[in-house]
């Protein structure tokens, strides 16, 4: 599994214009493949009456999902270098849309292939990228009397606090990078004077 990955930070909307014809770029996160098309979806939507509406995405830390279309632009020239962008940038959990209005002037396929890739790469540098880190999520569960001290102490020392939860003790979700487990452990039983319980669960991605 990859340590990490990076992706883009929220949705955003880039437009360049080239040889009068206009060319806008839409990117969103995407969790599936299912919501990458509903976004595609929703692009084709707000542009009913454009020339086309060319897409590409990756799925996965490990861009084990990757798919991207022209939509009636030559073979090759829209999708394919979208998502070589998106690739060498190397991000993940991306959905571009490229919507263009042709404005009469034909760019042939080396013009094509520059202006698709190229407006999904400012598009990419305008919305800037995170990265997301792979953490092992573990609950601690400690008394009342030590929970307030331990909360802070976690966060003062930047560990991922999740969630809280009180009931008859304190239950602390946190974040931790698997190679930080073992040293983890000694630090809480140090905090706490050996008070606290460590529950290691599932995996998950959280921002680095």
């Amino acid at each position: 599994m990859q340590e990490q990955y990076r992706t883009i930070p929220r949705e955003g909307v880039h437009e360049s214009e080239i040889n009068r014809s206009r060319f806008i770029c839409a990117l969103a996160p995407a969790a599936t493949e299912q919501e990458a098309q509903a976004f595609v979806a929703r692009i084709r939507k707000e542009h009913p009456t454009a020339s086309h509406n060319c897409f590409a995405y990756v799925i996965g830390a490990d861009a084990s999902v990757q798919k991207a279309s022209d939509d009636g632009e030559p073979g090759g020239t829209a999708g394919v270098p979208m998502l070589q962008m998106l690739t060498r940038r190397e991000v993940r959990y991306v959905v571009a849309v490229v919507t263009r209005y042709y404005g009469g002037v034909k760019l042939g396929a080396g013009g094509l292939i520059r202006a698709y890739g190229g407006v999904v790469g400012e598009a990419l540098d305008s919305l800037g990228t995170i990265v997301r880190q792979r953490f092992r999520l573990a609950s601690v569960t400690v008394d009342h009397q030590r929970a307030g001290k331990l909360e802070n102490d976690l966060r003062a020392t930047g560990r991922a606090v999740r969630e809280v939860r009180y009931a008859e003790a304190v239950t602390i979700e946190i974040g931790l990078p698997e190679a930080d487990v073992e040293g983890f452990r000694a630090w809480l039983a140090d905090a706490t004077a050996g008070t606290a319980t460590l529950e290691l669960g599932g995996e998950a991605y959280g921002d680095a």
